[in-house]
């Protein structure tokens, strides 16, 4: 697992058709997580994109699918879903758990993005997508054949 999964650690490569890439990875473990009672508990990431599991020191490799969302989450709005004057406050925001997709700009949203964004940022981590349930939705599959019609992907 990552443990620091932000739009500074994305790369893209456009020579290699505009594929993403992932770096530093300075705060990056192997762990067994997926095994039952196998838990990491050291607190790494950054305030706007860490999972309120990773606050709670008890989180496994979603907490990277959950840094996703976010990200998912910023790109299609402009702005971060749980934000603040300092790190304390933000951290507090992301451990309640509640954002918003109410504001004029998520009309615009596809049904299938906000989707995508609330199962990669599903506090209950035993619901929360795994990456390839990610890659299976259909916001994925529908993205590549979209038409540009008024709606954001």
């Amino acid at each position: 697992m990552h443990r620091d999964i932000k739009p500074e650690n994305v790369l893209i490569d456009k020579e290699l058709n505009n594929t993403l890439k992932i770096i530093d990875f300075g705060t990056s473990t192997i762990h067994e997580s997926q095994v039952k009672g196998k838990w990491m508990s050291e607190l790494h990431g950054t305030s706007y994109y860490i999972a309120p599991e990773v606050l709670k020191r008890k989180y496994n490799s979603l907490c990277d699918i959950w840094s996703v969302g976010v990200i998912m989450y910023i790109l299609l709005c402009g702005k971060a879903p749980f934000d603040g004057e300092d790190d304390d406050a933000i951290k507090k925001r992301v451990i309640i758990g509640q954002y918003s997709m109410d504001s004029d700009v998520w009309k615009m949203v596809s049904s299938d993005a906000k989707e995508l964004i609330k199962k990669l940022m599903n506090m209950d981590i035993n619901s929360r997508y795994t990456a390839k349930q990610a890659l299976g939705h259909s916001w994925f599959k529908n993205v590549t054949e979209a038409k540009v019609d008024n709606q954001l992907l």
